[in-house]
């Protein structure tokens, strides 16, 4: 359900018959969830960023990039300092979108497993639609690695059976063989076709997608790969926001805490339990079993 000052909207058709928008839109509409706007132009900012982020994830499953776990991770030298956790830290006399264009011009320099990936793709996309003055102001410092991001980004895991073209979802595996254990699951936008991008997968089917990851499960387990209710979202509201307040100081933000896990592949939500049970015991805070 879409509320426009508070309002039900439910006007698809402002939107030409088969445009990705309107696909959105009405995605949106069929939703029992409410989807709050205060103007239509802040929804029509959310549809051309989860547009972007289409046109991102396709740019990248046609670009040269590499899946690689993080010990074999590599970048363009001359825009990112490769660490030796497997992240890339933007180099100091470069500008950020300047790097990120890069791992799309340069992709055969690139290789990093599909965290990193839906992160560098979201980072795209937020560029392709705020423009280069406004994401080199707000998206300064980057640091690939994981999950990892800028909180001007706003990523958050929703939980939801009811998916968005645009929203990043995860394909667990339980029963993953350690062998191949960066295919404990994977990340993956969907598509205005309702397919999906996989990094080191390509554009496949949900069941494409799981009968895939069926095939790295351990010798004798029985439990199949799914897909999480949760969806990977930006925050839409906030970055919209950023376009109308070009001249807010960002020199005080504080970035979030880096969380080095080493575990390629995780989900959003794994992620974040992680930080959270780090950030908990750096200040001294006994974790909740329920964060473990």
């Amino acid at each position: 359900m879409i509320q426009l000052l508070g309002r039900p909207f439910s006007s698809s058709d402002v939107w030409p018959v088969g445009s990705v928008e309107r696909k959105i839109v009405q995605g949106m509409i069929d939703d029992p969830i409410v989807y709050p706007y205060r103007t239509i132009e802040e929804l029509r900012f959310e549809l051309k960023l989860r547009k972007n982020i289409i046109a991102s994830s396709r740019a990248m499953n046609q670009s040269d990039v590499d899946f690689e776990i993080f010990s074999t991770a590599r970048c363009n030298p001359n825009f990112w300092i490769l660490t030796g956790a497997g992240g890339f830290l933007l180099r100091d006399d470069v500008y950020p979108s300047e790097a990120i264009l890069d791992i799309y011009k340069n992709s055969s320099l690139y290789g990093f497993e599909c965290a990193t990936a839906k992160v560098i793709l979201l980072y795209h996309a937020v560029l392709t639609t705020i423009g280069k003055t406004l994401f080199n102001r707000y998206f300064q410092n980057l640091y690939l690695y994981s999950w990892h991001n800028d909180p001007d980004l706003g990523l958050k895991p929703i939980p939801t059976s009811h998916f968005l073209p645009g929203d990043i979802v995860y394909f667990n595996n339980p029963e993953v063989d350690p062998s191949t254990i960066w295919w404990r699951g994977e990340n993956a936008v969907l598509l205005e076709d309702g397919k999906f991008f996989g990094h080191g997968l390509g554009i496949m089917t949900s069941q494409e997608i799981i009968n895939y990851l069926n095939k790295m499960r351990k010798p004798g387990s029985n439990i199949s790969a799914y897909m999480l209710n949760s969806a990977a979202r930006p925050s839409y509201s906030h970055l919209a926001n950023i376009t109308k307040f070009t001249q807010r100081d960002t020199s005080n933000k504080m970035p979030y805490f880096v969380m080095h896990h080493n575990k390629n592949s995780i989900s959003l939500e794994r992620y974040q339990r992680y930080l959270n049970t780090a950030m908990m015991q750096q200040n001294n805070i006994h974790p909740s079993p329920f964060l473990l």
